[in-house]
């Protein structure tokens, strides 16, 4: 049997069917969420910890970015010891705005825009 701890119990998740077109295009305004998306989705769901990205932030505003993408529907996140695993919810994200990923977090980071 699982123990919910304090921490956990923080975790607040949103369907990405619930959320506005604003709010995903808010989260996917920022280029350090973009960055955390784009981890994501080249690694397998649950193996990347918060503390492993490599992002140009302090720890609170890392954690601020966390906290925006998860309520935006883009992420979920679980407490596993110590460690705050992460997966995108692109399935779910895609279904609620199709292509928008496509277009955002899949596009070469250093493309410009034509």
């Amino acid at each position: 049997m699982a123990v919910e701890t304090a921490r956990a119990r923080t975790l607040t998740h949103v369907d990405p069917a619930g959320v506005t077109l604003q709010s995903a295009l808010d989260a996917l305004a920022d280029p350090v969420r973009r960055s955390i998306l784009r981890d994501l989705a080249a690694h397998d769901d649950w193996t990347r910890a918060c503390g492993t990205f490599d992002l140009p932030v302090k720890k609170a505003t890392a954690s601020h970015h966390f906290a925006v993408l998860r309520s935006a529907g883009l992420i979920e996140q679980r407490d596993e010891g110590a460690r705050r695993l992460n997966r995108l919810r692109r399935p779910e994200f895609d279904a609620a705005f199709p292509g928008l990923l496509t277009a955002t977090i899949d596009r070469d980071p250093d493309q410009a825009a034509d």
